[in-house]
């Protein structure tokens, strides 16, 4: 698969210049433009090389840490199993990282407690 990192490049300039910070909480899901990346690092979908994040911590009103979901299915340590709108989706935990609010689009919802609890205890665990 022939990856588009001409029109991420493009795009990544315009989330540069963004200057309206959008308030996030923890355990809030968003779209979020991660991107066209290399390797086996997880990228973005769609015309904003985007994908659904958990906000693990907000870090301040600039930046959050947060979690790449995936609705495919994955077993194993580096992922976490939960249902978000009747929907099977796992966090990819071995993806954690720092992204800017300057990335993300849209607010999906706030994930239930017990499924926020749950991603940060496996983000807890695979990271001991």
């Amino acid at each position: 698969m022939q990856k588009d990192f001409d029109g991420w490049n493009e795009l990544k300039k315009d989330l540069d210049d963004r200057s309206d910070f959008l308030p996030v909480k923890e355990g809030e899901v968003w779209w979020c433009s991660i991107g066209i990346n290399v390797g086996v690092e997880t990228c973005g979908k769609n015309e904003k090389y985007s994908r659904p994040v958990v906000i693990l911590k907000k870090l301040s009103q600039f930046g959050f840490l947060g979690v790449p979901l995936t609705s495919q299915e994955h077993t194993g340590s580096w992922y976490t199993e939960f249902v978000f709108k009747d929907k099977k989706q796992y966090a990819v935990l071995a993806q954690v990282r720092v992204f800017s609010t300057n990335r993300l689009t849209d607010r999906m919802g706030t994930l239930p407690q017990s499924d926020f609890d749950k991603i940060k205890g496996g983000f807890l665990e695979l990271y001991k």
